[in-house]
């Protein structure tokens, strides 16, 4: 059951690969299993959004920073989309503010999927360091764990309310989470050089 301050508000959902910005208030919400939603928002000037991205690779480097490896590409990229869509929209960037939310470790049998075992954590570590090393501060963040999460994120008052989902649907989730990073992983294959956002087919 949604919190009852959504009842009545217009609400955007986004999807793997897709981001959201908006200066008219309401609400943006998604569905996250391993992936990461970064929510921004500019307060003084009233403008605010979110994405949502999954980073997509063989092998993830355990010493080096997600935002200098092939990996972090992916995200940087999404999160540059949205930065830019905010400043258009007529954010300053030393005005931004985050929260960020997602990536959970949802599957049962880890054995069965090698790298994508991580990929939660490995989605989480990259904002953070993403954040930091943009100098945005990161208010809040429910980040990890073992459930999905459905978030809404109220651009009138830059709250964001979090539900847990049950562990049934968190598997639908990662089912789904799995053939994105997978299909992330065959684009890069095809195309190495490249950096793509995928939507889900």
């Amino acid at each position: 059951m949604r919190h009852q301050r959504l009842e009545g508000r217009h609400i955007v959902r986004i999807a793997p690969g897709e981001y959201h910005v908006t200066t008219g208030g309401g609400v943006i919400s998604t569905l996250l299993g391993s992936c990461v939603a970064a929510c921004l928002f500019d307060s003084e000037n009233g403008v605010a959004g979110m994405n949502h991205f999954l980073l997509s690779n063989h092998r993830y480097s355990r010493t080096m920073p997600f935002c200098f490896t092939e990996a972090g590409r992916y995200g940087i990229h999404s999160m540059e989309l949205l930065i830019n869509s905010l400043m258009r929209h007529g954010a300053r960037r030393e005005n931004l503010r985050a929260k960020a939310f997602g990536g959970a470790s949802i599957l049962v049998n880890r054995a069965e999927v090698g790298n994508f075992s991580c990929v939660g954590s490995v989605n989480a570590r990259f904002v953070r360091e993403f954040l930091a090393n943009e100098g945005i501060p990161l208010l809040s963040a429910d980040l990890e764990g073992e459930r999905g999460r459905v978030i809404y994120f109220d651009t009138t008052d830059f709250s964001v309310f979090v539900r847990k989902i049950r562990l049934q649907r968190s598997l639908v989730v990662a089912k789904r989470d799995r053939n994105v990073w997978e299909h992330g992983v065959r684009a890069h294959d095809v195309e190495p050089d490249s950096v793509d956002l995928w939507l889900p087919g």
